[in-house]
């Protein structure tokens, strides 16, 4: 069973309990999602395309905090669309797709988000294109930051790593080859940085906001703050 297929399958056997397990209130996406619903609204948004909107969590929240903007979002397991469907969510808002690629035209939504799903995926960029195709005016990402997590010690360690250009070395020999880690409470995941999409980001929308949605261990975002928002605009 390859990455993909084994993430699938960990979203089926916890899907009737994936709210509890990964949803609360004050969480870092609740806390990205509150300040990309500021941005939305100052801008006059329109329109919000969720990828890998899991259960729908940000489409109820988003739907709270923006009435009438168009709210859709994508989700490649069944199981946990059918959550999201049981809530009241309808078919056409909570709908089948990839990140890797988008069913929608370019420029067919004013804002694309996401919400800790790019650590799930073994090829970030991929996706982080796909959202700036089909976004009009901007994009969020609330996401981990792989530079922060861990020890101070492992942390200085990364920094070094990092620094040297030997991260993905080093991640091969932590994972033996495979790339990917697993956990119970999260299933497959990869080595992630919100930071490792900015410069992409930033070619396309300039205008950039970005902040710590968890308590820091210091004053730097890079070293400090082991989740980030990205907020990205036109202007």
């Amino acid at each position: 069973m390859n990455d993909t297929a084994r993430q699938r399958a960990y979203y089926d056997r916890t899907a009737d309990h994936y709210e509890a397990m990964h949803v609360r209130a004050d969480d870092e996406h609740g806390q990205a999602l509150a300040r990309f619903a500021d941005t939305a609204r100052r801008m006059g948004a329109t329109s919000v395309l969720d990828v890998g909107a899991g259960t729908g969590r940000a489409l109820e929240l988003l739907g709270a905090a923006l009435p009438g903007v168009k709210l859709v979002g994508v989700e490649p397991s069944a199981a946990l669309r059918s959550v999201g469907h049981a809530k009241g969510i309808s078919e056409d808002a909570l709908i089948h797709g990839s990140g890797e690629a988008l069913p929608f035209e370019d420029g067919a939504f004013d804002f694309v988000i996401e919400t800790g799903m790019l650590h799930h995926v073994p090829e970030p960029a991929k996706v982080v294109a796909e959202m700036l195709r089909v976004a009009r005016r901007g994009v969020m990402i609330s996401d981990s930051n792989k530079f922060a997590q861990g020890s101070k010690g492992l942390r200085l360690v990364k920094a070094l790593v990092d620094r040297l250009g030997l991260w993905k070395p080093f991640i091969w020999l932590q994972t033996r080859g495979r790339m990917a880690k697993w956990s119970e409470g999260d299933g497959v995941f990869y080595s992630y940085s919100v930071l490792d999409n900015f410069e992409q980001v930033r070619a396309r929308f300039p205008q950039i906001e970005l902040a710590a949605t968890v308590p820091m261990t210091g004053s730097s975002l890079r070293r400090d703050a082991g989740h980030l928002c990205l907020i990205a605009t036109s202007n």
